[in-house]
Order: structure tokens, then sequence, then C-alpha cells
């Protein structure tokens, strides 16, 4: 007999057949026949099946009702746990209450992305969405287990600022104490302040916020950036190898570690090896030539990205490239330039055909930071807590940043980066 005072979970009944056990969840479903009612019991860690008979068959609940479950743990192989629960007593612990806008219990969630968010909390009962927030939960754990394994320190730095880390309009205002502060964009200055400070390498997981206009499939007002800083770099190359390892790192692990949720979403990740690596220039040729696409001026566009995704794949079996050598025009003030040119040492990293990331090497030189901030049109005046670092002795150091929805959307394969974030906040969103 075990301990009914203590709820067990559903996995947990795989070592139990014979006990009698108390579980407690959701209403999966219900389905009644004429001498037996099957109950499919929901927890954090799986369902089961349930078998109501005699004075429990005809009992009644609403699916998503929570209910409390006293019974026999039976061997069943034709259960996926290899268990069943045999009823001896059901309590309802909470009723669901009226119509559900959606079923829990299929396959899919048949409903509009406006209408899954709308009702958030309840989309996110569904086997798959747990799925992906498990999976997103791990990618997140492992970020800081890589870095921390390799002598990083995490830091934790401010959300209210009283300037954008990457100039320009695209920050959020908001009153403080009657002067304008900001949301951060990025941890950057920080970041680069912490490596100044002497802890050399340092990273975070944290909230950044933009305020750009967008309607699309693959950006957030406010997302979770994995950043990552690193004193006493040689080269860009260095930061790429970081990444690359820190990837192979990732793959491996939640190979590994979410077996059963890459299952349900029927997903299988690819052992990375190496990641390829061509210029911004060599990207854009390859778009006039094969597809005859132009790109923006020291860039490439959403379709480019996609398209250089799709040669990178054809061409070298690689969902993942490399793409270096922007032009300063297009980088941030903090950019280290290359040598006798207008280019930078710094580089975008593509994804299934989508940026998941932006890094490089930073300027570490106080004269070169003010003249880099001047040049952008930028006051550096409005900046000397971040400048005045620079005064002190920096190494040279540089660094990245991911955004883990775009990363988990990419890893799972959905198309809208809002599956991969519990509750998005764009341009039209707020709630819940």
């Amino acid at each position: 007999m075990s301990d009914l005072s203590k709820r067990i979970l559903t996995n947990e009944t795989r070592n139990r057949v014979g006990e009698t056990v108390k579980i407690s969840g959701w209403v999966h479903k219900i389905r009644y026949l004429s001498k037996i009612t099957f109950l499919l019991l929901r927890d954090r860690k799986g369902i089961i099946q349930c078998i109501l008979e005699n004075e429990w068959l005809h009992f009644k609940v609403e699916n998503e009702s929570i209910v409390e479950i006293i019974g026999d743990v039976v061997e069943s192989k034709k259960q996926k746990l290899g268990v069943e629960i045999h009823a001896k007593n059901i309590r309802i612990i909470n009723k669901s209450q009226g119509d559900i806008p959606f079923e829990i219990n299929q396959s899919e969630i048949k409903a509009g992305m406006d209408h899954v968010l709308n009702y958030r909390t309840l989309s996110l009962r569904h086997e798959k969405s747990q799925a992906v927030f498990n999976i997103q939960s791990v990618i997140s754990h492992l970020f800081g287990e890589f870095f921390t394994s390799h002598g990083f320190t995490r830091i934790f730095t401010p959300k209210i600022v009283s300037q954008g880390a990457e100039g320009g309009a695209n920050v959020f205002t908001l009153d403080y104490f009657g002067k304008n502060a900001y949301l951060a964009q990025s941890p950057q200055f920080y970041k680069q302040m912490m490596v100044s400070s002497g802890f050399e390498r340092v990273f975070e997981i944290g909230q950044v916020f933009r305020a750009e206009e967008h309607h699309s499939s693959r950006h957030l007002n406010e997302y979770v950036s994995l950043d990552v800083e690193i004193g006493f770099v040689e080269d860009v190359h260095e930061i790429m190898n970081w990444e690359t390892e820190l990837l192979k790192y990732m793959f491996t692990n939640v190979n590994l570690q979410c077996k059963d949720e890459l299952e349900k979403l029927g997903v299988k990740l690819p052992l990375i090896t190496e990641i390829p690596k061509i210029t911004l220039k060599e990207a854009q040729n390859i778009l006039w030539n094969k597809y005859q696409k132009s790109s923006p001026e020291g860039d490439l566009n959403g379709e480019g990205e996609k398209l250089i995704g799709e040669y990178m794949k054809e061409k070298y079996n690689s969902e993942f490239v490399f793409i270096t050598n922007y032009p300063n025009a297009t980088r941030p003030m903090y950019t280290l330039p290359s040598k006798n040119s207008d280019l930078t040492e710094s580089f975008d990293l593509l994804y299934k055909g989508m940026e998941i990331t932006s890094g490089g090497l930073r300027i570490h030189e106080f004269e070169m930071l003010i003249n880099s901030f001047s040049n952008k049109g930028l006051n550096p005046d409005d900046f000397t807590s971040y400048i005045e670092t620079f005064k002190y002795g920096v190494p040279p150091h540089g660094g990245f940043a991911i955004g883990l929805e775009r990363l988990t959307a990419n890893l799972i394969g959905v198309a809208n980066v809002r599956e991969a974030t519990a509750f998005p906040r764009d341009i039209q969103r707020l709630i819940p």
C-alpha cells in the first residue's frame, strides 16, 4: 500500500504495479460505454488511462476539470505507460466552467493564432505546446550550463536604462520619476562593462525590448536574449567557434534530454559538426547570380536570408551559416572596424534561413569609441557612464546574442515565433 497522503505523477505509476496510489490532474477525455468508463487523466508528466466501474461507472465530469483519483495500478500492455489505474475513489477538486474555446485532447488545436493566444493558458495545456516549452527550458538551461562549465560568470543587468544600446529610435520610453528612461534593447553595454570590471567572461539570460512596428511571423517586441561576452579574444573567428561549440552542446543534449518531446513534435535534430562561413558580399552575389534577387545596401532581407538558408542546405547540407564582414554603416557604434576597410569584424548566424544571432568584436580603445559614436551621429556625452569605462584599460573582447524564441521556433520547425513564446508581446498584443 502506498502513502495515499502523497500524490504521485503519471510517469511514476510504471513502478507501482499492484499498489494503490493517488494521482491528480486534468480530465483530458472521458468516454462512457455500457459497462465501463474510460477517463484519461493528464498531469505535467503525461496522460494515464483510468478505468471507472461499478459505483463510478456513471461518474460525470467536464473535460479540463481537476480531479483526484485513488486506485490500483494494473499492468496493461495496450497502454503507452504499460499501466492503467482502476479507480476506487474519485474527487472533483475544481470543475471546469462553461464551454471550452477549443479542444485540448485533439492531435492539433483547431483554432487560429489569435484565438489560441487569447486563451493562452488553455492552449498551453496541449501536449505539443507543453513539449515546445519543455524543450525551450532545456535550451536555456544548457546555455547556462555550457558557459558556466567554461568559467563564465552569469550576470544580471538593468532593464531600465538611460539610453538605448544601439542608438536610434527603436526604444520604449517611460517616465522615471520625471526623467526619460528606456527599456533595454540589449544588455550590450553592461556585458562589456562587466568584462572590463575583471570578470572577463560573462553571460546573461534575460528579456530585451524593441519598439519596432513589425507585423511579421519572426518579430517580437519583447523576447529573451541569450547573451555572451568574452574578454581577451584574438579574432572574430574565436567568437564564432564559441557559438559553434555551444550549438553542438545544445543540440546533442536536447536530443538526449527531450526524446519524448521531440517525438511528440515529430522533430529530428541533426548533429552539428562545423558551420560554414561566407561573407555578406558572397551571400549577396549568390542571391543575385543564382536567384536574381537584389539585397538591401549592406544587409540581407528576410527573403534573402531564406534563400541563403536553402542554398547552404543544398550545397553544404548545413542548416546553419555564418554571414561575416558587415559594413560599418549597418552595424552598431560599438562594433570593431576591420583594418583598412569600411567593413567590421562582425557576423550574423542564420538557422534555417532566419537570423538567430548577431555578434562580433567590440571597440576596446577609448578614442576609437568616441570617434565611432560621433561618426554615427550620436553625442558621446549622452553615453558617459559607458564610454568612461574605456579610459581604464579594457581588453580586446567580443560576443554574441541568440534570440531564444527564434532558436526554439526553428528547432521545432514552426513558422511563427509566437508559437515558441508563452505570452507574446507584439505591436498588437499586450494581454494575456
